[in-house]
């Protein structure tokens, strides 16, 4: 992923206003993000914990997309993330919920998935495969992973972005 500065990422969002989009709360560490081994940028509202924000770049060009989180009262199920479905790391994902963009959105129209709360899927992705899921492939495995994970994230942005 390429690196973003804060003007891209305001801009870039789909399903909230423009007054929306200047005065969400960026991640602190901006400057310090791995952008080598990103494949989006997500992060959790630090003032307001159940929102949360994701910068997926489709065709080349970041769009950003406001969630929320349901308040479950600290219980949590253990559930496999939709996009970088790791089977090891089940006890951290969370149902998010984004509104569609254009006159859906405006309608109260929404679209949820379940992810990784922490949104750690490109480190997900990248873990080393355990022998199961290796078998003669250790690299081959990990490039596929990935490539679902732009995949998947793509087609929930893109499915946010329908009809807008």
């Amino acid at each position: 992923m390429h690196p973003l500065t804060e003007t891209v990422i305001r801009t870039s969002f789909a399903n909230c206003s423009r007054r929306e989009a200047s005065s969400l709360t960026l991640p602190a560490d901006l400057d310090t993000q791995p952008w080598d081994r990103l494949d989006y940028l997500g992060w959790v509202d630090r003032k307001a914990p159940l929102r949360a924000y994701v910068v997926v770049p489709v065709d080349g060009t970041p769009v950003g997309v406001a969630l929320r989180a349901p308040d479950t009262g600290g219980r949590q199920r253990r559930a496999v993330c939709a996009w970088c479905e790791d089977v090891i790391a089940t006890d951290d994902v969370s149902l998010y919920a984004a509104r569609r963009g254009g006159a859906a959105g405006r309608k109260g129209d929404t679209i949820g998935t379940l992810l990784c709360t922490r949104f750690d899927c490109s480190r997900n992705v990248r873990r080393r495969p355990t022998l199961v899921e290796a078998g003669e492939d250790p690299a081959g495995v990990v490039e596929r992973r990935v490539a679902g994970l732009r995949e998947r994230s793509q087609r929930f942005v893109r499915e946010i972005l329908r009809d807008a």
